[in-house]
């Protein structure tokens, strides 16, 4: 508890100590629990509460929601509580008012290192105003695969380097405020074109490989004092095998349950020795490996200190709770879980806050703070240094309404169920943007005829002097393939007229869209489409400002024709 990253003094050890020997094996039990809130109902809450669990994961909430909810939580357990949150591109996943300092590719599209310690100081300060204390980021899985459906703008790219160095500035700097960072996902994601929530996925490097590219970007974040691992449904078979040369196949198991993988590699090789928490237990990934039953105890004894929700509350306890009595987990074992856990709120100095009443948050603060000015000045830095220029047709810009008075923009986004789960229509706000500009913009829609009685090529050639795409889709978990899906008849929206008039791409999401439109000659990745993106956009393609950003992995997707003007 003394050595990295705790650092605890004799007082902070003392509390540990005491506290664990106070227990008894329901409460540790408990205590290894990190459950969700969504709301700051209060008996929603006193639930959580009387549960005594270690911690809360919040999605999404209001500033007074968040804020209620720390200081019921808090004021009501005997041990204070992790409150933690999603905190990858800033504080909005937490927060509807907090602020989005950017995805983490967008930070490494800048090509800044300072840009991620201010991804750290913003989320590092709005996390603490309101009473959060543990950031489930940041990512630094490394994104070798374009077609990895969950990775692409969560991550700082493909390039190790990057991913080691801004990764542990985010660390350095979101610490310095008191709240946890947890490097994730172990022991990493990026190489397999699955995704671990839907099935256990794989990370396929041959050892040495993994040590030069994975490996050097953990032991980056453990030697930065990152507090927390978040180990994932991810197997990597070079490793297991290597530390367990007697492993078969199908033994072969991922790393929030692999013994090789947690305690061989993670706390042997890299020297981690802090805490260690599973991604979500409700993740398929998990399910896939072996029975629920006995899952979760195999993911303490390979070495997780906590369990990160549940599928049934009260089941999953019993598992646990079977598995101590029947010595399928060991007493020795559980305490050292807990004291893990206990540990790591002394090094938050959570007992401390919890003796001198700083530990609830304050309203003043929070409106002070979250969402404020300078604050939402750099997320609009970060914007204009991200924007990549990836192609460009020789004399295309700037984008006046004197040189091409006629707009038509082709959507290209997800229908009504996939903006449903978090991704905004934001096509009309870049046509509101156009049209202010002073353009004449039509949204383009498909006519209703096939083959031999469609509208004619003049119709578009006529009429417009400039054709953007817009489109805005993003990965996200439970959605195994992001690809550009084309109208009908024939993809009467397809990029068919490259040869006629001048077109633009612009992708407000995923990175990789050229790999469905190798011949577009400009295309442009933005990497989000909050207003500051979509202002700046405006700048650029107008000419009031120069494209800045370097692309941070490859958006050509490894193919030769997406080269090609």
């Amino acid at each position: 508890m003394e050595k990295s990253p705790y650092y605890l003094d004799q007082d902070q050890m003392d509390w540990v100590l005491e506290t664990l020997k106070a227990m008894d094996t329901e409460q540790k039990i408990r205590q290894m629990f990190c459950t969700i809130a969504y709301t700051d109902n209060e008996d929603y809450l006193k639930g959580i509460a009387d549960g005594q669990f270690g911690g809360l994961m919040c999605r999404t909430m209001k500033k007074e929601e968040l804020i209620h909810l720390a200081a019921y939580l808090q004021s009501h357990v005997k041990i204070p509580y992790f409150i933690a949150g999603n905190m990858e591109a800033g504080m909005n996943q937490c927060c509807d008012t907090g602020t989005r300092v950017g995805c983490q590719m967008a930070i490494a599209a800048t090509g800044n290192v300072e840009n991620a310690s201010k991804l750290g100081q913003v989320v590092g300060s709005e996390a603490s105003a309101l009473g959060m204390n543990w950031a489930f980021a940041p990512v630094i899985d490394i994104d070798m695969n374009w077609r990895n459906p969950i990775t692409n703008t969560r991550t700082y790219g493909s390039d190790p380097e990057t991913v080691a160095s801004m990764g542990a500035a985010y660390v350095t700097e979101v610490q310095k405020h008191g709240i946890a960072a947890s490097i994730k996902h172990f022991p990493g994601d990026g190489v397999d074109e699955r995704d671990q929530h839907l099935v256990t996925s794989i990370n396929s490097l041959d050892a040495d490989t993994w040590m030069n590219t994975y490996g050097k970007v953990y032991q980056a974040g453990i030697d930065a004092g990152a507090l927390t691992v978040m180990a994932g449904y991810i197997m990597q078979p070079a490793w297991s095998k290597k530390l367990n040369p007697e492993l078969k196949d199908e033994d072969i198991l991922p790393g929030a349950l692999s013994k090789e993988l947690l305690t061989g590699l993670l706390r042997g090789k890299l020297g981690f020795n802090g805490t260690i928490i599973t991604d979500s237990s409700a993740m398929a990934g998990l399910g896939c490996a072996m029975s629920r039953k006995d899952a979760l105890p195999k993911c303490i004894n390979a070495g997780c200190d906590m369990i990160l929700f549940a599928k049934n509350m009260d089941e999953d306890l019993g598992y646990i709770r079977t598995a101590i009595e029947n010595g399928v987990i060991s007493y020795e074992r559980l305490d050292e879980a807990v004291m893990r856990i206990l540990a790591l709120k002394a090094a938050l100095k959570l007992p401390q806050k919890a003796a001198d009443g700083t530990l609830i948050p304050s309203q003043g603060k929070a409106d002070a703070v979250v969402g404020c000015p300078v604050h939402k000045e750099i997320s609009r830095q970060v914007a204009d240094e991200s924007i990549v220029l990836v192609k460009e047709e020789k004399g295309v810009f700037p984008v006046t309404p004197q040189r091409y008075p006629r707009i038509l923009v082709y959507p290209k986004e997800g229908g009504e169920t996939e903006l449903a789960f978090g991704v905004e229509s934001r096509t009309g706000a870049v046509v509101k943007r156009l049209r202010d500009e002073g353009f004449k913009v039509d949204v383009f829609k498909p006519s209703k005829g096939f083959e031999g009685i469609e509208a004619p090529m003049a119709d578009v050639t006529d009429h417009y002097d400039l054709l953007i795409y817009v489109a805005n889709l993003a990965t996200k978990s439970n959605q195994t393939v992001v690809r550009l899906e084309w109208a009908q008849p024939m993809g009467a929206d397809c990029p068919i007229f490259i040869h006629d008039l001048p077109n633009i791409f612009i992708s407000l999401e995923n990175p990789y869209h050229l790999a469905d439109v190798p011949r577009i000659r400009t295309y442009i990745n933005t990497f989000g489409s909050t207003d500051e993106i979509l202002d700046v956009l405006m700048d650029k393609l107008t000419g009031r400002s120069p494209f800045k950003g370097q692309s941070p992995s490859d958006a050509f997707c490894g193919m030769w024709d997406t080269h090609l003007q």
